[in-house]
């Protein structure tokens, strides 16, 4: 008989991973790929009231995700990850 794990995967976290303070609001950058891989990077902004903002493409490197998150403050502001009223993907 065969049992299925319904246990998550383990996560490799990027060194880029953690809390990001701009104009007084913080939010959390989660870099992360399956552990024990050379897969792509996946990258999710979490605010305070834990609104999660994911990104639907993959990243080749977890400096790739980083810099993506910087030109999003930088275009749209930190304020952006905090609208839940629209979906939240990039």
């Amino acid at each position: 008989m065969m049992v299925k794990s319904t246990k998550k995967p383990k996560l490799e976290h990027s060194e880029f991973s953690g809390e990001f303070e701009n104009d007084g609001v913080t939010v959390l950058v989660d870099i992360f790929r399956p552990a024990g891989s050379q897969d792509d990077w996946q990258m999710e902004v979490i605010s305070q009231a834990e609104i999660v903002t994911s990104w639907e493409e993959p990243f080749a490197t977890d400096k790739d995700a980083w810099e993506e998150f910087l030109a999003t403050i930088e275009r749209d502001g930190i304020h952006s990850f905090l609208d839940d009223e629209k979906p939240a993907v990039h």
